[in-house]
């Protein structure tokens, strides 16, 4: 890591050719690591007036450029005490109604949504100087849904679904691949492992959403939704 960043620091900053505390100087350098953002116009008169279709547009966009993962997104919740926490989680479906995503109901994001299901997605496409910030408020999908999509993954991650007490600490390792092992023995037609309980899809339903596009001198273009009381939407231009 410090090494790459080190040929990255004196491709940029003529003059550095020796380095004595590489890690020291990783530390000093990461404010000098920028990039010039020349990305397409973001203007009013383009945009659609719904922001799912907008979203459709620029997904569709990132999955062509993006070779892994353009569904990743960041999931952003609260807990008791109002901390925040995120991670990084996989989009595996949107629509008119919202985003979806599937999890462990019991894990720490499950309970802190159970708590507070006000939750943000942040997704980060910088291979098209791009940003969409999503907020809404998160339900459970149903059960015929969560069945649909859990029977539609690779066994093994079934297998994994059904093994992990998601953010519950475990012994070993070992622990975890003991358990994948006597499911297996279980479950020898693996078509046949159920979807567990506490393992489903959340929606997402949003009241705001944003696209974020970056421009040249860090004058960027934010539009910025707004969902309306008769459930239409608006979009203003913010300040970058």
């Amino acid at each position: 890591m410090y090494k790459s960043l080190i040929r990255f620091i004196k491709r940029w900053l003529p003059g550095r050719d020796e380095v004595s505390h590489p890690r020291r100087f990783a530390r000093q350098s990461v404010a000098m690591l920028r990039r010039e953002y020349q990305g397409k116009p973001l203007e009013e008169e383009h945009v659609d007036p719904d922001p799912i279709v907008q979203f459709e547009g620029w997904f569709e966009e990132a999955a062509r450029a993006i070779r892994d993962d353009p569904n990743a997104m960041v999931l952003s919740t609260v807990d008791d005490k109002g901390r925040p926490s995120g991670r990084t989680v996989l989009l595996k479906g949107f629509g008119e109604e919202g985003f979806i995503f599937y999890t462990n109901y019991e894990s720490r994001k499950g309970k802190e949504i159970a708590g507070n299901p006000h939750v943000a997605l942040t997704f980060n496409w910088p291979e098209l100087m791009r940003q969409v910030r999503i907020e809404g408020v998160a339900e459970k999908t149903t059960e015929e849904q969560s069945d649909a999509y859990f029977h539609s993954r690779p066994a093994g991650s079934r297998i994994s679904a059904a093994a992990s007490p998601q953010s519950m600490v475990v012994a070993s390792r070992r622990e975890l691949e003991e358990r994948t092992r006597e499911l297996e023995q279980q479950y020898r037609n693996l078509d046949a492992i159920p979807r567990p309980p506490n393992w489903g899809g959340y929606l997402v339903r949003p009241e705001l959403i944003e696209f974020w596009q970056g421009r040249v001198n860090r004058l960027h273009d934010r539009i910025c939704y707004t969902r309306n009381p008769d459930d239409g939407w608006e979009f203003k231009r913010l300040a970058p």
